[in-house]
């Protein structure tokens, strides 16, 4: 896709989840996992997809580690290593979707959103407070620091402290560094239930639903309820 194109895209869509995340849930979120119900719609998706979803479920039942930037690493691991990256398009069928955990699970492939909305989910899960965690659209040069060649990009910011600098989970690389090391990704701006984000600080409140709410709609009916 068209990097201008793919720019576009991800900013349509990062507006309309900076729109609607506190209406849907608000910064205290504690998840109620229906594994039953998981596990048995998963099978809709062979074998590999249950195996899949059902590795997910044993990371989440296993007592978490004590520090959260153990957790952070736990998942991050979790799902770059379960996803293959690709464009909604091929994947879905569809220029624009945002899919749940076992959606991506089960197709064991996602684009850079859903790799964050899994890592977003299984840290909530986890027990890792939802006001530390933050979407965050970047541009990315692929190719390194100084390439000339940029992506829209989404990644999760974890924030130790409200103005700390944050680590970043990507989709790109597994390790995990703070966003000061990442000179490939320059940030545009970040949002999470409190509100948007530019230059670190907040710029816009969070107000309305839209293609988020479809996706919490989906997830209960899936199993998976605040």
């Amino acid at each position: 896709m068209p990097s201008l194109l793919r720019y576009r895209r991800v900013l349509n869509l990062c507006r309309l989840v900076l729109l609607c995340l506190a209406c849907a849930w608000g910064v205290s979120v504690a998840l109620e996992i229906d594994a039953g119900r998981l596990q048995g719609l998963a099978a809709r998706y062979g074998a590999k997809g249950s195996r899949a979803v059902a590795s997910w479920l044993q990371l989440l039942n296993a007592p978490p580690p004590p520090q959260e930037k153990d957790r952070l690493t736990l998942v991050n691991d979790f799902w770059n290593r379960s996803l293959l990256s690709g464009e909604d398009m091929t994947i879905w069928g569809q220029t624009d979707f945002w899919a749940t955990p076992l959606e991506s699970l089960g197709k064991g492939a996602g684009d850079c959103e859903d790799y964050v909305i899994g890592k977003y989910f299984s840290l909530l899960a986890l027990g890792v407070p939802a006001e530390k965690l933050r979407f965050i659209y970047v541009r990315a040069r692929i190719g390194g620091a100084y390439s000339s060649t940029q992506v829209a990009h989404m990644v999760l910011g974890y924030y130790e402290k409200p103005n700390a600098v944050p680590l970043v989970l990507d989709s790109l690389i597994s390790t995990i560094l703070p966003a000061t090391e990442r000179r490939d990704l320059t940030p545009v701006f970040s949002f999470n239930a409190n509100g948007v984000y530019v230059d670190g600080k907040p710029a816009a409140s969070v107000d309305r639903l839209s293609r988020w709410r479809n996706l919490l709609q989906r997830m209960e009916r899936e199993g998976i309820r605040p």
